[in-house]
């Protein structure tokens, strides 16, 4: 059992935080009931699965008959206050209703990537005991049923396996028992409602991807998580009339945040794309009328193309947010070049935080490229220099973070937790980052993924903004390499668009740009494709550990 905490904040700033209406004393299920009462037929999810012809659509009144059934066919099983429900699920209507049912009862999620496998799924398993799974039989050619079913044989605490599709022996069929049981007539509403959760309560335990090492567990109340749901729409001015569209996996947090919680908090019709694919999503937008959708940069680069193959008209879509990675600035013209009247909005945040600072719809659309925006009212930033001082305004520092969406730890390791925040509730993000006169924050590369070339500190970030610019780049990676006489030297690790450029085309290329001669790289690295996280960050770790190994290239 995972146990309910409330969030380490002062009174006075947990006052105002109520009072900015970001934490409340309800929780994303009563915006779900409300909604479902006032408006029953109103469509609230379509799923768009690759494996049928026909998306699947729920309104408002089916969506919340469908979240008591699941939250009594968890109670049937015992699952109360605290036990933790994991759910290894895509991009289907079956992740938002168990999502919504745990809500419902008081247990709490630990969401995985479908992405991840054996070894990571079992960590997060062992990690928070859980008690019940939920999987896919088979997605994208693995077969998730058969690996918890293996799984389950080690754990003792995992009481039941369910699958979505066809059971092997060791597990259960997830329709068998909370689908095809009429669970909401057998309870009396009121004994649900007894069982909801208070909303400072522990609602989800969703694990980092690690892009430096084992992942850790980051905590969330249902309030910090409605803290970071509110950022988006609050920001662009999105309501109940507008339409989601959720292609990044809601396994990890962009997903989750944005795709099981925003769209019922708020009343929204939100639809489901369970395989990434640039042409499915405008053909999917043009259908459904979609207002707003979020991915990493990739996303951005594979809708262009489809959109350039195969032209279409999609003037729904107001905005396409993205985070993860800088905006390459020839983006910011093209997606209006090629969709029209879509605006590119740059996104920071992290697990522990959800969504911090957003460009704002006021903002030159050339923002985008040189910020990450500014933070809503209920987030604070601040960049310090290695002493914990403020730094003056554009110079670069370490990015410290506190605020409504503020995780509450990390699951079992509270040593982590201390060591990440100081004595004031601020968070070391681990970013690097400069502050404008504005309050716009712009990423300048993490912390650990500093290069620091004979004693000058190299702004990677800007050398990969620089190389986006080269048309033999698609996507590109600065990290350093170790060096005996300066300490690192300058690698870019390059995914090519055509043929690979050269080391002498990249300096070439960086010259004209007019960057300064120490930053240019000095090796260079062609690969088919960079290793990522499921959120789309790149692992540098992992390009470091491949140079290593390797002579010069």
């Amino acid at each position: 059992m995972a146990t309910a905490k409330t969030p380490v904040v002062s009174p006075d700033a947990a006052a105002a935080y109520r009072a900015a209406g970001c934490w409340r004393d309800r929780t994303v299920v009563d915006d779900l009931r409300d909604v479902a009462s006032l408006h029953p037929d109103k469509v609230a999810a379509v799923t768009y699965r690759v494996d049928r012809r026909v998306p699947e659509t729920l309104s408002y009144g089916q969506l919340a008959r469908l979240v008591d059934r699941v939250a009594g066919g968890l109670v049937e099983l015992g699952v109360r206050s605290g036990d933790v429900v994991s759910l290894q699920l895509p991009n289907w209507w079956q992740f938002s209703v168990l999502v919504l049912a745990c809500g419902r009862i008081g247990a709490v999620t630990s969401p995985l990537p479908p992405i991840l496998r054996r070894r990571e799924v079992g960590f997060a398993l062992e990690r928070t005991q859980s008690k019940v799974c939920v999987v896919p039989d088979i997605f994208r050619g693995f077969d998730h049923a058969n690996m918890v079913a293996d799984l389950a044989r080690g754990l003792p605490s995992l009481e039941h396996a369910f699958v979505t599709g066809h059971a092997p022996p060791g597990t259960e069929r997830f329709d068998d028992h909370f689908l095809d049981q009429r669970w909401e007539e057998r309870l009396d509403t009121r004994e649900l409602d007894a069982l909801a959760p208070h909303p400072d309560e522990l609602a989800q335990i969703q694990f980092t991807s690690g892009t430096t090492g084992e992942p850790k567990g980051v905590m969330h109340t249902h309030n910090t998580l409605y803290a970071g749901v509110r950022t988006i729409p609050d920001a662009l001015g999105l309501g109940a009339d507008d339409v989601v569209l959720m292609a990044s996996t809601m396994g990890h947090q962009t997903g989750y945040l944005y795709g099981a919680l925003m769209p019922f908090s708020y009343g929204m019709k939100v639809v489901y794309q369970d395989v990434w694919n640039g042409s499915t999503m405008l053909d999917i937008v043009a259908d459904e009328g979609v207002t707003w959708t979020m991915g990493a940069t990739p996303f951005v680069i594979d809708t262009l193309a489809a959109a350039r193959e195969r032209p279409r008209a999609v003037p729904t879509l107001r905005f396409f947010t993205t985070a993860g990675a800088p905006i390459p600035p020839h983006l910011v013209d093209a997606t209006e070049e090629v969709l029209g009247t879509t605006r590119l909005v740059a996104v920071w945040g992290m697990t522990e935080n959800g969504a911090v600072t957003v460009t704002r719809p006021d903002d030159p659309k050339e923002v985008a490229t040189v910020s990450d925006g500014r933070p809503m009212p209920w987030m604070e930033l601040k960049v310090v220099d290695g002493a914990g001082a403020e730094v003056p305004r554009g110079d670069t520092g370490r990015l410290l973070a506190r605020g409504a969406a503020q995780f509450i730890g990390y699951f079992k390791r509270d040593d982590l937790y201390r060591a990440a925040l100081d004595d004031d509730g601020w968070l070391d993000t681990g970013d690097l980052a400069r502050m404008d006169d504005r309050g716009r924050i712009r990423i300048a590369g993490r912390s650990k993924d500093l290069v620091i070339r004979g004693g000058e500190n190299v702004p990677v970030a800007e050398v990969e903004a620089a190389l986006y610019r080269h048309p033999s780049v698609r996507e590109v990676a600065v990290v350093g390499v170790r060096d005996e006489r300066l300490g690192e030297r300058v690698c870019v690790v390059v995914v090519p668009a055509g043929s690979p450029p050269t080391l002498e085309d990249i300096a070439g290329h960086l010259q004209e740009y007019g960057m300064a001669k120490q930053f240019w790289p000095e090796r260079i690295m062609v690969v088919d494709e960079l290793p990522k996280t499921p959120s789309g960050k790149v692992q540098k770790f992992r390009l470091r550990e491949q140079l290593a190994g390797e002579g010069d290239t």
